[in-house]
């Protein structure tokens, strides 16, 4: 398979149309921001479900994504495709996870989201470094998500006190 799969390839494969964010890492500027565009209107509908339902779908997306990433790395030959961007949706889904539902919210997580994702402040560049396979790919976004969600709480709470 090309390193760079079309759409059509894609389609054929479900896993590489889950790994791809549905053709949005084909992106072939900043595949990694608009893997984060596409994931918004997915948050959307998960945050209609109950929180438990919320956390629960996020955790499940978490554990598959180690074997699409991981399978789509291995067929791309690539461990770490920038077209990978399952790892984004599921790491801005984090972010957004106990946060309140409003547009500053949303805008304030797909930042600091994106900040954490592209700079990787440790612990998350050690991470990217030193984790392999799909759980490397998935982890360090896992953790951008973890860290980005806890700054707009915190920053929330000092403009809400």
């Amino acid at each position: 398979m090309a390193t760079n799969p079309s759409f059509y390839e894609l389609a054929r494969s479900p896993v590489l149309l889950l790994a791809f964010g549905f053709g949005s890492g084909l992106s072939p500027k900043a595949p990694g921001t608009m893997g984060t565009i596409m994931a918004i209107p997915l948050w959307y509908l998960l945050v209609q479900l109950p929180p438990q339902a919320y956390v629960l779908v996020v955790a499940i997306c978490a554990v598959v994504g180690v074997f699409i990433c991981g399978s789509a790395a291995d067929k791309l030959g690539v461990h770490d495709h920038g077209g990978i961007v399952w790892d984004e949706f599921v790491g801005f889904w984090i972010t957004m996870a106990f946060l309140p539902v409003s547009y500053v919210t949303l805008i304030a997580g797909f930042v600091f989201f994106r900040l954490f994702d592209i700079f990787k402040p440790w612990p998350i560049s050690w991470l990217d470094k030193n984790m392999g396979g799909g759980l490397g790919i998935m982890i360090d976004d896992v953790v951008a998500g973890l860290a980005a969600g806890t700054v707009v709480m915190l920053l929330q709470s000092l403009t809400t006190v």
